[in-house]
């Protein structure tokens, strides 16, 4: 499975989790959702450090192929150009 969705899973998780931990407590639902967005944010950044790092070394790795490939078009591009220039 993709870390992505691992990452995103495991957010998700957070949210519901700390969410059905504060359904017991006499709040307004806004007051608890919101509680929930907070809280899930900061136990994310502390428990899921490993896949969060997964996700930036996947998507530098998606960083670096759209770059050579870029560069290997412009090669191409600029090969073609020259030779029709010749022409």
């Amino acid at each position: 499975m993709s870390p992505v969705i691992k990452y995103t899973l495991a957010r998700v998780g957070l949210f519901v989790a700390v969410f059905a931990a504060l359904l017991p407590i006499e709040l307004d639902i806004f007051i608890k959702l919101m509680i929930a967005l907070v809280a899930s944010a900061g136990f994310s950044f502390l428990l899921l450090r490993g896949l969060r790092d997964q996700v930036a070394n996947q998507m530098a790795g998606a960083a670096e192929r759209r770059k050579a490939e870029k560069e290997r078009l412009r090669a191409a591009l600029a090969g073609d150009e020259e030779s029709k220039g010749d022409a």
